[in-house]
């Protein structure tokens, strides 16, 4: 009778180890964290993949592309069309610089990575802007 009750425990110690009762999960069955990327990380990348032709020879540094995402975003939650945006009259929103270009339709396109990226609530209505004038 001694022997059946010690072998009992031993089988229930036993059933207990292998269903990991009681014990921590191990390290790598734990959930690692995303990385995040930053909205400014994200346009970069973007522009990167986009490789714009009219910067071929000479274009903007990180930081002088990274001027233009916020004021475009600001401009458009305003209410201000693609064009309008674009508009060489309306300030300093084209993207250009005193020894770089863009073309109009990289222009275009930068301004629908820039919502994607910054302010992506804004996207649809963007490119629907340039749609609707034929830009996009």
């Amino acid at each position: 009778m001694r022997t059946r009750t010690v072998v009992a425990a031993l089988l229930a110690a036993s059933l207990l180890a292998l269903t990991g009762c009681g014990t921590e999960p191990e390290p790598d069955a734990e959930a690692k964290p995303t990385p995040t990327v930053s909205p400014d990380e994200k346009f970069l990348a973007a522009v990167d993949e986009a490789s714009i032709v009219s910067w071929t020879t000479t274009g903007p540094t990180d930081t002088e592309l990274l001027d233009y995402p916020q004021r475009w975003c600001a401009a458009f939650t305003d209410g201000h069309s693609a064009d309008h945006v674009l508009n060489a009259d309306q300030g300093l929103l084209y993207p250009l610089g005193d020894d770089w270009g863009t073309k109009r339709d990289e222009a275009n396109e930068l301004l629908v990575l820039a919502t994607k990226s910054h302010c992506p609530d804004l996207t649809d209505q963007v490119t629907a802007d340039l749609r609707a004038t034929g830009a996009y």
